[in-house]
């Protein structure tokens, strides 16, 4: 909180406020790490207050795009799940039967797990985000800036990763999937990218719209800048990647 207030030094971020934001991958329920993710925030976010009189926002953000990678145990009707396997978690039938969507539906469990607790949020989705267009000018960056974002992600993997990497997840328009495949073709004036489809015939997507995502460390870095983020936590396990993000941020114009 005092490193942030050292940062602005009473004044005004030109966005009107100072941005905290939580992350939460709704491929399963919201459980007490979820719960510590965003007590921790609120207790800076708090402090923050207490030091000084500048506006603040808390976004708990779901990365509801997401490609669902196994069917969850404790869920009910998990064969309505199975044939989905790749797609986003907006995109998966809902097991429980209560909502559009299985993404939808873990949302909501986290919306009610953070009201019960009284927690002072707003809730952001992944998938509204990169559909609505709020994401396009930060992803025709990526685009641009390519290069640059390939020579900090590339030296962070293994020989075999390294050779079909791409920061950009297409969405198949023919099977909803959400690929990990090469580009073929990258055109940033355009803002397209092409790609082999799971059928083998070679497609181009705009990167803008919802047709794409980004792998997460990309996504992570992508999305501070977009939203404006001032401050975000992460356990120990993460320093490497916030490390890897805060560069990508600052390649990105963050």
């Amino acid at each position: 909180a005092r490193r942030l207030q050292e940062r602005f030094a009473g004044k005004t971020p030109e966005k009107g406020y100072v941005l905290f934001e939580t992350g939460y991958g709704p491929s399963g329920l919201p459980h007490i790490g979820t719960f510590g993710e965003v007590v921790r925030t609120t207790m800076v976010r708090r402090a923050f207050r207490m030091l000084s009189d500048l506006p603040t926002r808390l976004f708990a953000f779901s990365d509801d795009m997401d490609g669902l990678r196994k069917v969850p145990d404790n869920i009910p009707n998990q064969e309505l799940v199975r044939p989905h396997l790749g797609k986003p978690l907006t995109a998966v039938p809902d097991p429980f039967g209560t909502h559009d969507s299985f993404g939808a539906h873990n949302n909501a469990r986290l919306r009610a797990f953070l009201d019960a607790l009284g927690f002072d949020y707003e809730f952001q989705s992944a998938t509204e985000c990169y559909r609505s267009g709020r994401f396009d000018r930060a992803l025709r960056t990526v685009l641009e800036r390519y290069d640059e974002v390939m020579a900090v992600m590339l030296p962070s993997l293994g020989a075999e990763r390294q050779s079909t990497y791409s920061p950009f997840l297409p969405v198949s328009p023919a099977t909803g999937r959400v690929l990990q495949v090469p580009l073929i073709h990258r055109d940033a004036d355009a803002g397209t990218i092409a790609f082999r489809d799971e059928d083998g015939k070679t497609v181009e997507l705009p990167v803008t719209g919802g047709h794409c995502k980004l792998q997460w460390k990309c996504d992570w870095a992508m999305r501070w800048v977009a939203l404006g983020v001032d401050c975000e936590m992460a356990g120990k396990d993460l320093i490497d990647s916030v490390r890897l993000s805060s560069r990508i941020a600052q390649i990105l114009g963050g």
